[in-house]
């Protein structure tokens, strides 16, 4: 954890805090901190800032929070992802917070299962504590906004462009026609990126993703698998974002 995040029920009035769980033993056994000492902290869906530590025990840390005036900025990137299967789901929670992604919007498509949308790990209950974890692993607070669809069509003719105001509008395709180097940013623009699921998008649903405004982008010939796809194309559009 490089911060420690805390729910908003969780911080006093007065601004004091307590840790009695993992928290607490990374506070003790990784940062090994004594009393006095600060250390970095946030508020999910909130502010940033820093805590003293006043006591330590066996069972409870006690902290005295002190938070930034405003949140940090939502990330500028959203992800349009097809569903993939639920493990693979599970694992993919934590990394997508910690690469820094605004919305993700789960979606049917033509080579997605019907019951991969029957998983618990797609339901807030068990994705948030790994979207925390992420978080935690990031530095960041605000957590993504998720979003199931299990309508393609609806969803990039309709919702999309309602919705998203995004500048750049990319879909990952082996056989793309741009690459991410050539893709010019300026400051303050925004970016949604489809990554099809494993068996890759149909000529449908390419066209119509086309035919709604993206283009298509790749990283070689390569098949990569959904999460090492979602990992790799992040991490490249993340270096051509201008925050």
């Amino acid at each position: 954890m490089n911060r420690i995040l805390l729910e908003p029920q969780e911080i006093a009035p007065d601004g004091s805090a307590s840790l009695r769980d993992a928290r607490a033993e990374h506070v003790r056994s990784v940062l090994r901190a004594e009393v006095g000492r600060e250390i970095r902290i946030g508020q999910i869906d909130g502010p940033t800032g820093t805590a003293r530590i006043v006591t330590m025990s066996a069972d409870e840390i006690r902290l005295e929070c002190h938070f930034e005036a405003q949140p940090p900025v939502r990330p500028p990137i959203d992800l349009l992802l097809a569903l993939p299967r639920p493990k693979v789901m599970k694992r993919l929670w934590a990394p997508l917070a910690a690469l820094g992604v605004g919305r993700i919007l789960l979606t049917r498509a033509a080579k997605v299962e019907r019951t991969y949308f029957e998983t618990h790990w797609i339901r807030p209950e068990h994705y948030r504590p790994l979207l925390i974890e992420g978080l935690q692993q990031a530095g960041d607070t605000l957590l993504p906004w998720v979003e199931i669809h299990t309508r393609f069509r609806p969803l990039v003719e309709d919702l999309i462009p309602r919705e998203f105001a995004a500048e750049h509008k990319l879909v990952a395709d082996p056989s793309g026609e741009r690459r991410f180097r050539d893709i010019t940013f300026t400051r303050g623009q925004r970016a949604l990126l489809a990554i099809g699921p494993e068996g890759g998008w149909t000529p449908f649903e390419l066209d119509l993703l086309a035919r709604t405004g993206f283009t298509s982008v790749t990283v070689g010939a390569r098949i990569l698998r959904a999460d090492t796809a979602c990992i790799a194309l992040l991490a490249l559009l993340q270096d051509c974002v201008i925050a």
